[in-house]
């Protein structure tokens, strides 16, 4: 069992504020973006819980729901991670309302339908993570293409999300989402995108009407 972590750095996230330290990946201010367009589609989505993949320290998930009384599920395979979205649960005062799972993509099993779903994969090409030597490996290590957790979070997707429900995918390029969206099951389809020029970029999927 991982030891509850101390306080080791924090920073404001949008009205929050996230602890974490160097074991982690550091929460970057641009994914405010993702957090917030979770935030508003809570508002016309139908009820029920949020999903967040890749869930790191908990930042964006915990930003999406926050002013909400939504249950928030956060997956990521980091003991340490999740020790920290627990922690940061707690600290914005959602420890009720938060359940942290400490499990890979490959092993999350439920039947639970999520009305959002919010996943942050890693999205750097594995021969690319040398060039970010601040940021652990398991953080942000895509694959070969960069897209490996990404299709583990498809896939989660399209088995969770509630027929009216809407996905928040990040990735890091155009490029990934044109990959990625020529490989996506009938069941999702793409219809917004969002792009943070030079750091990543969201795009929104939902079920086909």
């Amino acid at each position: 069992m991982t030891r509850r972590p101390t306080r080791g750095h924090s920073v404001p996230f949008g009205s929050l504020t996230i602890s974490y330290d160097e074991r982690v990946l550091a929460p970057r201010a641009w994914t405010q973006t993702q957090a917030l367009w979770a935030h508003d589609l809570l508002s016309v989505v139908p009820p029920g819980p949020v999903l967040e993949l890749c869930s790191g320290v908990g930042h964006l998930g915990l930003l999406a729901v926050h002013g909400t009384d939504r249950r928030l599920v956060c997956v990521d395979v980091d003991p340490v991670a999740c020790a920290y979205a627990r922690l940061n649960a707690e600290s914005a005062g959602r420890a009720a309302l938060v359940d942290v799972r400490t499990v890979s993509l490959e092993e999350f099993s439920s039947d639970e339908v999520f009305a959002l779903v919010v996943a942050d994969p890693p999205w750097v090409r594995s021969e690319l993570v040398g060039c970010f030597p601040a940021d652990p490996v398991l953080a942000i290590d895509g694959g070969a293409d960069g897209l490996d957790r990404a299709r583990d979070c498809v896939r989660l997707i399209e088995r969770h999300l509630h027929p009216d429900g809407a996905a928040l995918l990040q990735l890091g390029s155009y490029a990934e989402a044109e990959a990625l969206g020529a490989e996506l099951p009938d069941t999702l389809t793409v219809v917004a995108s969002e792009a943070e020029p030079g750091r990543g970029l969201v795009v929104q999927l939902v079920r086909p009407q």
